[in-house]
């Protein structure tokens, strides 16, 4: 899309959809959807069993926000609970984990900042020390 046709209301149809391992993800805001140069906000489906194992985003902070289900939320090698109406800060390049920690689906907003950056978007550090052995 051209800067013109960006666009400043997001419908249903608008949303771009990527399917992760972890579940689908419904970016309502992004580069290239909206012109948002500060902001990104994607809905998360995560399916019962999976996660989105410990990583961490070097150029951006997210707030994490449960709709519905529970969220087993680790923000550096501290655990949470989250339930719907609970949310998560995670700082700039910090490590974090975001495992659904029920029988249902869990839903939640991941608001991510910048939207415009330099360098990778995530890195992946599930296989890493201290990381690896955490949960267990």
């Amino acid at each position: 899309m051209s800067k013109s046709e960006l666009l400043r209301f997001i419908t249903q149809d608008d949303v771009q959809v990527d399917e992760l391992p972890w579940g689908p993800h419904e970016w309502i805001s992004r580069e290239g959807l909206t012109d948002a140069e500060y902001l990104m906000l994607v809905r998360v489906k995560m399916p019962e069993g999976k996660a989105h194992e410990f990583h961490r985003h070097p150029a951006m902070e997210e707030i994490i926000y449960v709709i519905s289900g529970t969220a087993e939320q680790w923000v550096d090698q501290e655990k949470r609970v989250l339930g719907p109406g609970d949310a998560a800060h995670i700082p700039m390049d910090v490590v974090h984990g975001t495992y659904n920690g029920g029988s249902e689906d869990l839903i939640f907003l991941a608001i991510l900042s910048p939207a415009v950056f330099e360098g990778p978007a995530l890195v992946d550090v599930s296989n890493e020390e201290p990381w690896i052995h955490l949960r267990s």
